[in-house]
């Protein structure tokens, strides 16, 4: 998979600090990834979650350092592509406004 906006994790791995090692692990899965199926990516990514956004668009809801953060991604399985979408502490998660702006 091609990760696409790693600059999105980067930079959140410099604002919370206790991510980056968890940031560097999952671009790096993902990027040795070859998902066709959501099942597959779960394979990998047991506690990742489908989420319908206002757009009506699904996304997929990572957990990262176990539920301290959130990492939002649209997956292209077609396309071998992950769009990082957001990056989230699990207040600001919770608080739902992702769910307007995608």
């Amino acid at each position: 998979m091609r990760v696409i906006k790693a600059s999105l994790l980067k930079a959140a791995a410099l604002e919370h600090p206790r991510a980056e090692e968890m940031l560097n692990e999952w671009i790096a899965r993902v990027s040795a990834a070859e998902w066709h199926s959501p099942v597959e990516m779960k394979r990998d990514f047991p506690h990742v979650d489908p989420a319908r956004a206002k757009s009506g668009n699904t996304v997929y809801i990572f957990n990262i350092r176990r539920n301290e953060f959130r990492l939002i991604a649209a997956v292209h399985f077609d396309r071998q592509r992950v769009f990082t979408l957001r990056f989230l502490t699990h207040a600001e998660y919770d608080l739902n406004r992702w769910k307007e702006e995608l």
